[in-house]
């Protein structure tokens, strides 16, 4: 993940983003059981168990309509962005002290810009989302912790980009600025800027992080209706269009 915990960290809102990932990856029936289990415990009724079986099948339809994206958008970049896997290379981490990029492509889009609550631009007050990304991020002993790849060691395709969020980790959000749709960059960002002090998930505390950024137009959001946005606000506390 690329998210900043610093900027949400709630216990609450960490469990939301445990349970996103959880519910992505699961199948129908892990998506049912669990759900099940857990209102059952909870003196569900026939009726909540109604509700989920409506929600199992919007949210899972949801998610055939995203892969179908994803899928579409890899047949697209794919065979582009695989070259970049050889520019992983281990790194000095001591040296890694301030935030550098280096750009590989200039993209010809459109170029990512932020509004600034000073004429100093010392203060970003509005932060440009606009865009989604491919990307591989990794450790300075070349240890890949995360890709838009589809396996780390062998990939044959690309998962659905990420979007453009404000919650992303401040080195990601710096970086990226500047950048035009359609390129490249490599992006070097001191462990202040990423994670800190805290370890998060297989990034140890105080890494420094090397990110390689492509960035691409953002597709059209996919359909979500107001009965499936109702049921995944209740049963998993997000907005499925907030998440586009």
């Amino acid at each position: 993940m690329i998210v900043n915990e610093d900027r949400r960290t709630s216990p609450k809102q960490r469990i939301i983003i445990a349970l996103i990932a959880v519910f992505m990856l699961a199948s129908t029936f892990a998506l049912y059981v669990g759900i099940v289990l857990n209102f059952e415990n909870n003196g569900g009724t026939t009726n909540t168990t109604n509700d989920i079986n409506r929600f199992s099948e919007l949210y899972n339809d949801y998610q055939s309509r995203k892969a179908a994206r994803g899928k579409e958008l890899s047949a697209k970049y794919f065979d582009q962005f695989k070259d970049y896997r050889k520019e992983v290379k281990a790194f000095n981490a001591a040296a890694a002290t301030t935030l550098e990029t280096r750009d590989i492509v200039v993209g010809e889009g459109r170029e990512i810009t932020y509004e600034y609550a000073d004429e100093k631009k010392e203060e970003i007050s509005t932060f440009d989302t606009n865009y989604a990304a491919y990307y591989i991020g990794w450790l300075s002993d070349e240890t890949i912790f995360d890709s838009s790849y589809n396996s780390k060691d062998d990939p044959t395709a690309l998962n659905d980009p990420l979007m453009g969020s404000t919650g992303m980790i401040q080195g990601w959000l710096e970086g990226i600025e500047g950048m035009r749709l359609g390129g490249v960059r490599e992006i070097t960002i001191p462990a202040v800027l990423g994670y800190g002090d805290k370890e998060q998930n297989d990034i140890p505390a105080n890494s420094p992080l090397k990110f390689i950024v492509m960035l691409i137009e953002k597709p059209e959001p996919l359909e979500v209706s107001d009965e499936l946005e109702q049921l995944a606000y209740t049963y998993m506390g997000i907005s499925l269009r907030a998440q586009q």
